[in-house]
């Protein structure tokens, strides 16, 4: 279940991109975007799948990392040998996930919430590019897709093994497909946020 929430979420993680791509076409076209994505009923109901999706993805986290915890017993305070041979994006994989949880926070207090409450009028253009000309959320939202990227490292690799689909012959294309995968969205969300902090304070 933590695999198939895990691509579940990544699924997700490749919508949203794409949306959020639109802003380079201009506020008509991103609105355009964010209206479709507000008022199709299938979304719509979606939202409550992927809110349910994402709070069970948390939970197994950390009934897992519980569980690890109680296996390494002492070790986990006498011993190096996991840190020594377990590679880092798997040894930060409950920090990395919090740091995203914690900006996901943020995320829905600037962004969902205003949408949702908001009247129809609403500019979604306007919202976006105007949180991204503050150079400390531009910074911290890079970081979050810095932090996701080291993520998402491990959980891709992690749920299609775990799933039994890696391996044999298929390492190498998970492996392919992986940094593929994590390197497009921690990309292709950074990028958004450094462009439209760029246009947004005059700087280009």
């Amino acid at each position: 279940m933590m695999s198939l929430t895990g691509i579940f979420l990544m699924f997700f993680l490749l919508i949203h991109l794409s949306i959020n791509l639109t802003l380079f076409g201009g506020a008509d076209t991103f609105n355009a975007a964010s209206e479709f994505m507000g008022t199709n009923p299938l979304i719509f109901g979606m939202q409550f799948v992927l809110a349910a999706g994402f709070i069970y993805h948390i939970f197994l986290a950390i009934v897992l990392t519980f569980q690890n915890w109680k296996a390494r017993g002492s070790q986990k305070y006498y011993s190096n040998k996991w840190s020594e041979h377990t590679p880092f994006n798997s040894r930060s994989m409950i920090w990395t996930g919090v740091i995203v949880l914690l900006f996901l926070f943020l995320h829905l207090w600037n962004y969902f919430i205003p949408i949702k409450t908001a009247d129809q009028h609403l500019d979604h253009y306007e919202l976006v590019t105007e949180l991204f000309k503050d150079p400390i959320y531009a910074a911290l939202y890079v970081i979050w897709f810095i932090a996701l990227a080291i993520h998402l490292s491990h959980a891709f690799q992690s749920s299609f093994q775990s799933l039994g689909l890696r391996s044999g012959s298929y390492i190498k294309l998970f492996q392919v497909l992986g940094k593929i995968f994590f390197w497009a969205i921690s990309i292709g969300f950074s990028v958004i946020a450094i462009w439209f902090f760029i246009k947004g304070n005059g700087m280009m």
